[in-house]
């Protein structure tokens, strides 16, 4: 019978542990060093996507403690049945980290995208879709790229980068990582941004429907996938915890660079 019992409280345990895990706030301080970069102070970007269901709270914004130059919101605000004015309500809450930057991903339209495109407006946020935007305020251009939602078919990666001057940063933003790829192959990027995967959701040990998220730096070009911050269908995490991201972007001399 005691035998019994702890089975049975392993199995209540789990689930309840996974749900803590989903609803975890993690806020990752990631640095970026980029032989480009010339600016005497970091540029710091706020980096969260997959945002589904959850609710933006003061808990994380108080987390965020440093001036931030772009708030970037990497699609998959919403999703269908998330009640208007929490999209709203996080809207505004991103909002007062800093100027609002976003890219469609393959749930948000289900809300209907005249609401999230009003919401995104009334705070001064900027939609980019299949286009290119120089990000205020920085010491040298930076360039932040938006690709439209992949599965809309209206995704355009040779419109997105068609003003883009070589020799600037540019960081370049998808929801979705799938076009990453192509992005390497055929066009100029620094930082590639993408969540979508939620790093699998699920993970036992190394085993995950996707790759865990990872912030990753091949020859002085990053790639990050983040695991998100929200859950889809199930609100449960185990072995790919919630996340969004500080990334300060600072420079790396030539000489350091592998």
């Amino acid at each position: 019978m005691h035998y019994l019992a702890s089975i049975i409280g392993v199995v209540l345990l789990v689930p309840l542990l996974m749900m803590k895990k989903a609803f975890e706030i993690n806020v990752r301080h990631q640095d970026i060093e980029l032989v480009k970069y010339r600016g005497e102070r970091p540029l710091t970007l706020f980096f969260i996507s997959d945002i589904h269901r959850r609710k933006i709270t003061n808990r994380l914004l108080k987390k965020v403690d440093t001036e931030i130059h772009a708030v970037i919101i990497g699609g998959d605000l919403a999703e269908r049945g998330v009640p208007l004015q929490r999209i709203e309500q996080n809207i505004k809450a991103l909002a007062k980290i800093g100027p609002i930057y976003y890219v469609w991903g393959n749930n948000d339209r289900e809300v209907g995208a005249h609401h999230i495109r009003r919401y995104i407006q009334n705070v001064g946020g900027i939609i980019l879709e299949n286009e290119a935007i120089c990000i205020k305020n920085t010491e040298q251009p930076v360039w932040l790229i938006g690709l439209e939602d992949v599965s809309s078919g209206r995704a355009d990666i040779e419109k997105s980068f068609q003003k883009v001057p070589d020799n600037d940063i540019v960081i370049f933003v998808s929801h979705t990582p799938f076009v990453f790829d192509e992005v390497r192959e055929y066009f100029h990027s620094d930082i590639l941004l993408a969540g979508h995967t939620h790093g699998g959701q699920i993970r036992l040990g190394k085993w995950g429907y996707y790759q865990k998220g990872a912030l990753i730096n091949s020859h002085n070009k990053f790639t990050l996938i983040s695991n998100g911050f929200g859950t889809t269908l199930v609100p449960l995490r185990l072995g790919a915890p919630a996340e969004c991201h500080i990334l300060s972007i600072k420079h790396r001399s030539s000489t350091s660079v592998r």
